[in-house]
């Protein structure tokens, strides 16, 4: 996925990353597996994808307002639909796009992308439905598209990886 995201230009190679969004996950997965689970049989692509908005919407309230981000609360990434709009309403209404602008369908095609390749990839595999290792493999994919989605917001508002030059000094030790 981050070669595929690289390869049309979303990310550098990368998956940009902060401790502070990654391990929030931790906070929403629960929530958001109980809602994407009932989803897997008829919407596969949507259960596994949504978590790239979600990925999308921290990462935009991390760099906004970390202290006003953590203590929101999933359902506030609903949409009027609940679940079923939360991609249309944390691209409207979180990351502030016209649903018809280039970056929101930029970002509606580069996720809907990985998370087919994500179907793809656990398809192949031909884990038994509804087993204990269907369910860690989809957990696992969610959590994946979750900091896809946090990187490719991280790198929207222009956070990159850069080489950090230490002064010359820097690590000796000083004379005595």
């Amino acid at each position: 996925m981050l070669r595929l995201c690289t390869s049309r230009g979303m990310l550098n190679g990368s998956l940009l990353a902060t401790d502070d969004v990654t391990e929030h996950w931790n906070v929403l997965a629960p929530e958001y597996v109980a809602d994407a689970v009932g989803q897997i049989a008829d919407y596969p692509t949507v259960s596994v994808a949504w978590a790239g908005y979600l990925g999308l919407a921290v990462a935009h309230g991390w760099d906004a307002n970390w202290e006003v981000c953590v203590r929101t609360a999933y359902k506030q990434y609903y949409g009027a639909q609940g679940f079923d709009d939360m991609d249309e309403h944390i691209v409207q209404h979180v990351l502030g796009l016209e649903l018809e602008s280039k970056e929101a369908k930029d970002l509606e095609v580069i996720i809907r992308s990985c998370a087919q390749m994500a179907v793809t990839l656990i398809r192949r595999e031909q884990i038994e439905p509804q087993s204990p290792m269907a369910f860690h493999v989809f957990a696992r994919a969610i959590k994946v598209m979750y900091r896809i989605g946090a990187a490719l917001e991280l790198k929207r508002l222009g956070y990159k990886f850069e080489e950090m030059k230490l002064p010359p000094h820097f690590g000796t030790m000083p004379e005595c």
